[in-house]
């Protein structure tokens, strides 16, 4: 209350708002944290994942406790939320961002802040706040390489404008690793612009698409506005919204008899050797490839990837696990 661009004001609309955060992980758990001690009236949570060992490089919230008791992220990140600020109502939600549930929740939040691992549900989020005019705050870490973007409906590039601006070569925590204050980073500017929409200080945000690369020393900002696209399918008058389709997104199917998910994403075709690539940087993953397909397998699981994009998941018949490895490692 005592910063002057907040003061009680904003303290008080801040008490009364309702912020969305799709993924409990390495952002989710950050920002629902800093927006939590700032006094955010109502957060809701969901992700799909539990805790493992792994997570707790970078996750803050959780605990080993929670890692042997292999927590739901989003339920660990709630009892740990509560015991900081016991005035915030939170709402956790094990399970995807599916569109179902989106609809029920997006209609009633002021701003959406993404905290994913994946495309799909980002770009479902973006045609879903389209659609209900909500902000949403777009942002990606790996390795030490992190960006960020705040948009905004009927006034910002959305998403879908922005595809050929920014980074989609496969790599992933899980592929390349990932260092913490990469994450701090990203964090930082996702609940500082989260911060300016709550208390009513658009006029302050950034407006630019921003990226870094803190072990290189590299910062990178550009002005996006003159690149929102006349016939975008997501934001322009001639909208339809391609990723509410049930048909675009991932499809899983389990494989009878054989200990199997098989996962048929959107996209067609894919790049083996560029994948192949980005998997050889993790030395423990043992790749095979022809040049109909890649395997690999790491853990318990088997996993083959098809030149059509199809990916057979060995190892299980449960389609959020299966859903968890393909985008651990695949993007």
């Amino acid at each position: 209350m005592l910063f002057a661009p907040i003061g009680e004001t904003g303290q008080e609309k801040l008490s009364h708002s309702h912020v969305l955060i799709v993924g409990a992980g390495a952002l989710g758990s950050s920002s629902s944290e800093a927006l939590a001690r700032a006094g955010v009236g109502h957060i809701t949570l969901i992700d799909r994942d539990y805790v493992e060992e792994s997570n707790l490089q970078r996750q803050q919230l959780f605990s080993e406790e929670d890692m042997k008791q292999k927590m739901p992220k989003a339920i660990a990140a709630k009892q740990r939320l509560s015991e900081v600020n016991s005035h915030v109502q939170i709402d956790a939600i094990v399970g995807d961002a599916e569109i179902d549930i989106l609809r029920q929740i997006v209609p009633e939040t002021d701003i959406i802040i993404d905290a994913t691992d994946n495309f799909d549900t980002r770009l479902l989020l973006n045609d879903m706040a389209q659609k209900y005019r909500k902000p949403w705050i777009y942002g990606a870490v790996v390795a030490s390489y992190g960006v960020t973007f705040t948009v905004l409906p009927d006034k910002t590039p959305c998403l879908q404008c922005l595809q050929a601006y920014i980074p989609a070569n496969g790599a992933t925590c899980d592929s390349v690793g990932i260092i913490q204050p990469v994450i701090q980073k990203v964090v930082s500017q996702q609940v500082t612009e989260a911060l300016k929409l709550l208390t009513g200080n658009e006029a302050a945000l950034s407006g630019k698409l921003m990226s870094f690369d803190l072990w290189n020393n590299e910062h990178t900002e550009i002005e996006v506005a003159s690149l929102r696209k006349a016939d975008c399918p997501s934001c322009s008058e001639k909208r339809s919204y391609p990723n509410l389709d049930q048909n675009s997104h991932l499809k899983t199917a389990v494989l009878c008899g054989r200990n199997t998910v098989q996962l048929r994403p959107q996209r067609k075709q894919t790049d083996l050797d560029e994948v192949a690539k980005e998997l050889q940087k993790n030395k423990k993953i043992k790749l095979f490839q022809n040049p109909y397909l890649l395997s690999f397998e790491v853990d318990s699981f088997r996993i083959v990837l098809f030149q059509d994009g199809r990916t057979l998941v060995h190892g299980t018949m449960n389609h959020l696990e299966a859903k968890n490895v393909y985008h651990r490692y695949l993007g």
